[in-house]
């Protein structure tokens, strides 16, 4: 152990190592992280602590699902273009919002915990269909266990982006310091863009690591991840500069990356501005900040295009030769190519395809010949040839 260590690690050594369940340990690793020096010397120290709570949250969502003894559970099947959580505390206006902006039948009281189970509904916007989850209030210690909170953060580790309700007639800052602990107690790293490395698993081969020169640490140390993950043939491309704690965050997996954004609820309430102001200088940076009255009724088409954007969805028109474009149109994930339009029509049109014409942004003139791989853009028209 590092001879420089804090005070405040050590004792939290000592919480550690008197800790008798998986909470105890969990709460006493996460003083242990926070309070490690951060310097060379103590980066495989950091590693040990992440590897160990990596399997502390695997240990204790198997003992929850134990307790429920393959009984009751939530999950919400995905529908539409793509499925997006509303979470946040209890009666912070979830459901009111789910109901003005989709055609869910809610029921809504001014209490806690008027929604006891995830209740999904379908928001039209721009032609595109988004499913919108509301996840019963979260409470700190969710991800403990806690009001059946491992298995509510489940579904928003499973959604594809997260939009958090806070109450701007409560202290919005410390709603957002709980949700957040929450979230990455539960390996969901929220508005944090995973490291670009690439590993192809191979059924022999050993293993090969291009882009070596970006991994700022023992290359030994890779390898022994690699071998604790079982990970024996693999093709590895690191595309930018890592750090080992980079490294191995991409081999956990337990963790999963997520786009959220904030919606402000209550605007309408005394002391909401100087609220709002808060939340915005201390997380406006990190998250585009949305505020609205779900009861007034104030800003929520706004809200409508922010949760659009979040999706991180494009919509593409396809025509025929001659004929004016198809309705509607078809939602594809950004950065999909025209490949991957032509996969989604039908599977013999990508098979066969010679070149498409596509009219809109992502091209320099109406009706421009391009190739599979030409990236669209949100609005563009297709034509494609094949063979």
């Amino acid at each position: 152990m590092p001879t420089n260590v804090t005070a405040e690690y050590l004792a939290a050594e000592e919480e550690y190592r008197n800790a008798r369940t998986i909470p105890e340990k969990i709460r006493a690793l996460e003083k242990m992280y926070a309070t490690v020096p951060k310097h060379k010397g103590t980066e495989k120290l950091r590693l040990q602590i992440k590897r160990k709570l990596s399997e502390l949250r695997k240990e204790l969502e198997k003992q929850q699902a134990q307790k429920k003894g393959g009984g009751y559970s939530f999950s919400v099947r995905k529908e539409g273009a793509a499925q997006i959580v509303l979470v946040g505390f209890p009666n912070v206006g979830k459901s009111s919002l789910l109901t003005k902006l989709t055609n869910a039948d809610v029921d809504i009281a001014n209490y806690p915990f008027t929604t006891v189970e995830p209740i999904p509904g379908m928001m039209h916007h721009k032609d595109v269909q988004i499913q919108l989850v509301e996840v019963p209030g979260l409470v700190e210690g969710a991800a403990l266990g806690k009001g059946m909170g491992t298995q509510l953060l489940s579904v928003i580790r499973n959604a594809d982006a997260i939009a958090i309700v806070v109450d701007l007639s409560e202290n919005p800052l410390r709603q957002m310091e709980i949700l957040l602990k929450e979230f990455e107690r539960a390996g969901i790293k929220v508005n944090k863009r995973k490291p670009k490395i690439e590993i192809k698993r191979m059924p022999s081969g050993g293993i090969i690591i291009n882009g070596q020169e970006n991994i700022k640490g023992e290359l030994s140390e890779i390898m022994r991840m690699l071998r604790e993950e079982r990970i024996h043939s693999a093709e590895i491309t690191v595309k930018e500069p890592v750090t080992l704690e980079d490294f191995s965050d991409v081999l956990d997996e337990s963790l999963v990356w997520k786009r959220a954004i904030i919606i402000a609820n209550k605007g309408d309430a005394p002391g909401s501005r100087e609220n709002y102001e808060r939340l915005v200088k201390a997380y406006g940076e990190k998250f585009r900040i949305i505020p609205v009255s779900v009861k007034i009724g104030a800003n929520l088409e706004r809200v409508k295009e922010a949760l659009y954007e979040l999706a991180g969805i494009i919509r593409v028109f396809t025509k025929s030769p001659g004929e004016e474009p198809a309705y509607p149109p078809i939602p594809m994930k950004k950065g999909s190519t025209v490949l991957d339009v032509a996969k989604k029509v039908h599977k013999e049109f990508a098979k066969n395809f010679r070149y498409a014409r596509v009219w809109g942004r992502s091209v320099k003139f109406p009706g421009q010949r391009v190739g599979a791989d030409h990236v669209l853009e949100d609005g563009d028209i297709v034509e494609i040839h094949i063979r």
